[in-house]
């Protein structure tokens, strides 16, 4: 039996990927401490893993509103923050790690003090990349130049200095690149297909693709007779009572069912008296809604990309971030999506009708299934972490 810990960021779309991987672990006889955020507690000790929480580090939780907006889109920004949460959790973590003597570290791309922690303690490490994995062939396609992306950081003394600080603490930081980038020297699993993922042939053989990590449900779901539409701005950047009050004015007369999910933060009676036609909740169970729906309008986040692509679900393409951007470019160019371009309720209207008349956008989202479904998932993920462990000793 090995020990291995995790590190986790606070993003449901960050974190349940990983919950598979961490419940095959457990069930094969290793134990798992999972670091992370209390709104994730509950899901992460369900998989049997011990958690440890990280609240009182995180720079992520006292941010307003506007600050957490801006960590989708401001890369000084979020780098920042990333380097702060990592100087907080310092002493303790590396204390707290350095005795348990994990045989691996496994960290989200974007929890770098995961990352540092195994290379300041000689641990073998995993990167857990959730998005698409980016060096410079991948960006051209997805239309981000990784140099221009990165060059503001360079020039910026406040973020060369938390730099120099993470160095004084030890941790073998070369720039701002060396934080925040793939690279080929890295082990990484990467939670998609080869097929999906764009350039995957560029990455080095310690790339893993072991596709979506979906979690199963115990109890079939049954498809309704009528052709049903699910929209979602995601869990992050959704409020946006403005598009969904669109959303209603577009399908209110159609003959389409719609499931909307509007997040906490929305006023539900603000919406008034709904057509019957429209169920409209907080949160749903997106795994059990894209096995019931035809066509998702989408924010573009990868999990509930890859989640409905694992549905064969074609997708209408709302990205509100560059990320979610690089995730649309990608739908779009493989044919199993169309962008809104505007927000219009006659333009929601007219796309989402866009891909229930032209099949070839199901088709496509088909064959990016059938890509998945070869991968691996979670036991190839759980596979690679214990090749890891084995080499190391």
């Amino acid at each position: 039996m090995s020990k291995i810990v995790f590190f986790g960021i606070p993003a449901h779309g960050h974190t349940n990927p990983t919950l598979e991987v961490v419940k095959e672990l457990i069930r094969r006889g290793h134990e798992i401490r999972y670091y992370s955020y209390d709104s994730f507690k509950r899901k992460i000790e369900k998989t049997g893993a011990e958690y440890i929480s990280c609240d009182s580090y995180d720079i992520q939780m006292k941010l307003t509103p506007q600050d957490g907006e801006r960590i989708g889109k401001d890369i000084v920004f979020s780098t920042e923050i990333l380097v702060k949460t990592t100087l907080a959790m310092d002493d303790t973590i590396i204390d707290e790690v350095s005795q348990w003597k994990p045989d691996c570290i496994v960290a989200d791309s974007m929890a770098i003090w995961g990352k540092l922690a195994a290379h300041k303690l000689s641990v073998p490490f995993i990167s857990s990349t959730t998005t698409f994995a980016f060096n410079r062939h991948s960006a051209k396609i997805m239309k981000q130049d990784i140099t221009q992306l990165f060059k503001m950081l360079f020039s910026i003394p406040r973020a060369n200095k938390l730099i120099k600080k993470l160095r004084t603490k030890g941790y073998p930081v070369k720039n701002v690149l060396s934080v925040v980038q793939n690279d080929n020297d890295t082990d990484t699993i990467v939670y998609t297909s080869p097929e999906f993922q764009p350039c995957s042939d560029t990455f080095s053989d310690k790339y893993t693709f072991v596709g979506p990590s979906i979690r199963t449900l115990d109890y079939k779901v049954r498809k309704p007779q009528r052709r049903t539409v699910y929209i979602s701005m995601g869990t992050v950047n959704n409020v946006m009572e403005n598009f969904y009050k669109k959303c209603i004015v577009a399908l209110k007369d159609s003959d389409l069912d719609v499931i909307m999910s509007v997040g906490e933060f929305v006023d539900l009676e603000r919406f008034g008296d709904l057509p019957q036609n429209f169920t409209i909740a907080r949160s749903v169970n997106q795994i059990e809604v894209l096995q019931q729906v035809d066509v998702f309008l989408t924010h573009c986040g990868m999990n509930s990309v890859s989640e409905a692509l694992y549905y064969k679900v074609p997708l209408v393409l709302f990205p509100q971030t560059p990320e979610q951007g690089g995730v649309a470019y990608r739908v779009n160019e493989l044919g199993a999506g169309v962008y809104l371009n505007e927000d219009s309720p006659d333009k929601i209207k007219e796309t989402i009708q866009e891909v229930f008349d032209n099949y070839s956008y199901k088709q496509s989202a088909e064959e990016i299934s059938k890509s998945f479904h070869r991968c691996g998932g979670y036991r190839l993920a759980a596979d690679k972490i214990e090749n890891l462990i084995n080499e190391g000793q």
